[in-house]
């Protein structure tokens, strides 16, 4: 995988960004070039989960490049053929439906859409506590995509959260080698 360079976005599921991390982490062990890309949401917000500038510091150490995080400095993405293969990790209910219904207005919907332009693969990691309700027809729709594709994922919680999905962000690897092939890994849902 060292001559493949890689767009990696992170949206505002915050409570998977550890999980992304981890996924980020091993994409970058294997040699790739890394570019990130974080919606301005997850750049410069602090949670619980996170301080956005400790997280900031921690994806460049991990990838070593600068990150991403506004739409004029995603556009260039689609023009200048930046990318093999882009991934959206963790890919939010707000970022699928905007997707789906053709909304260009973060740096992850512009990177995507910029990069869909060059007919090349983009990987969804999906997480959002809607996935079975308000975002499912959006999941449809992006699933009859060419050159879209997903993690699997799964309910996280059945009994709390009855409409929540998450990717199995350990299938990364896996997923993006497929979607590299141009083929959909399956079982989509676990």
């Amino acid at each position: 995988m060292k001559e493949i360079t890689a767009g990696y976005a992170l949206c505002g599921s915050f409570c998977t960004i550890s999980d992304s991390l981890s996924a980020l982490r091993n994409l970058a062990a294997t040699g790739m070039n890394i570019i990130p890309i974080m919606s301005p949401i997850v750049y410069n917000t602090d949670t619980r989960f996170t301080e956005h500038l400790s997280l900031q510091k921690r994806v460049k150490e991990i990838t070593g490049n600068d990150i991403i995080h506004t739409v004029e400095g995603a556009e260039p993405i689609g023009p200048r053929k930046l990318l093999d293969v882009l991934i959206v990790a963790p890919c939010t209910g707000n970022t699928i439906g905007k997707l789906a219904n053709g909304i260009t207005d973060t740096s992850v919907t512009m990177a995507v859409k910029a990069h869909l332009r060059n007919q090349k693969p983009v990987l969804l990691a999906v997480a959002t506590n809607d996935a079975l309700s308000a975002s499912a027809r959006n999941i449809g729709q992006l699933m009859n995509l060419k050159n879209v594709y997903f993690v699997p994922f799964s309910q996280d919680n059945a009994i709390s959260k009855p409409t929540s999905m998450i990717a199995d962000f350990n299938k990364i690897p896996e997923a993006l080698e497929a979607a590299l092939e141009g083929r959909q890994i399956q079982p989509i849902l676990n």
